[in-house]
């Protein structure tokens, strides 16, 4: 086989490459005189345009990621003050809540009358300035997320879903739409109608 007809030596990245840099030459026993370093090509003005472009391209990816992290930061913050606010005014009206259960009960009853009437009706505005909205009425439909059955009522027969047929206790809720207290209610299956509607 000639040398013309040998297969061209591949670089093999797991090829093992040994450099001797032992000081003491192994044959002879001398002192190796050290190898000088390789002296830089001399800089040109171009390659140092170039270094300087590279370099202040790096630094203008890194301003611009440290400000989209801030960014992103402040983001963050001001959606966390707004929760933190949100949180805090929920806690406030849950509290008022029982409050405003008992207002209800003396208007139905006709028992709210002189100052104490005025009194309700600054507290009512001022619930409602923070966002607070009363909700439930009878025959609505049946919605898990909203309401909470307390007890079965009687069939309905005219309803194709379950509805509310009483509200036990009305359900309170943010104008962002967080539910504080769900509507406590009866609820009414749809049922057919029975014998003594049909006769």
């Amino acid at each position: 086989m000639s040398s013309s007809d040998a297969e061209p030596i591949v670089d093999d990245p797991d090829r093992v490459i040994v450099r001797d840099k032992r000081r003491l030459d192994p044959e002879s026993g001398e002192l190796r005189a050290p190898s000088a370093p390789a002296e830089p090509a001399p800089e040109t003005a171009e390659s140092i345009a170039a270094e300087e472009d590279k370099l202040a391209a790096e630094l203008t990816a890194d301003l611009q990621r440290v400000s989209a992290e801030y960014a992103n930061y402040r983001k963050r913050v001001d959606r966390d003050r707004v929760a933190v606010a949100e949180m805090a005014t929920a806690g406030l009206l849950s509290g008022l809540l029982p409050i405003l259960d008992d207002i209800d009960l003396a208007r139905d009853h006709g028992d709210l009358t002189g100052p104490f009437a005025a009194v309700a009706e600054k507290l009512s505005s001022y619930v409602s300035k923070l966002g607070l909205e009363q909700f439930g009425e009878p025959g609505e439909p049946f919605d898990p997320a909203v309401h909470e059955a307390l007890m079965q009522a009687e069939p309905d027969p005219a309803a194709s879903v379950a509805t509310c047929a009483q509200v036990l206790q009305k359900g309170y809720r943010l104008s962002a739409g967080r539910v504080l207290r769900p509507e406590r209610v009866s609820v009414a299956e749809p049922g057919a109608p029975t014998a003594t509607d049909e006769s």
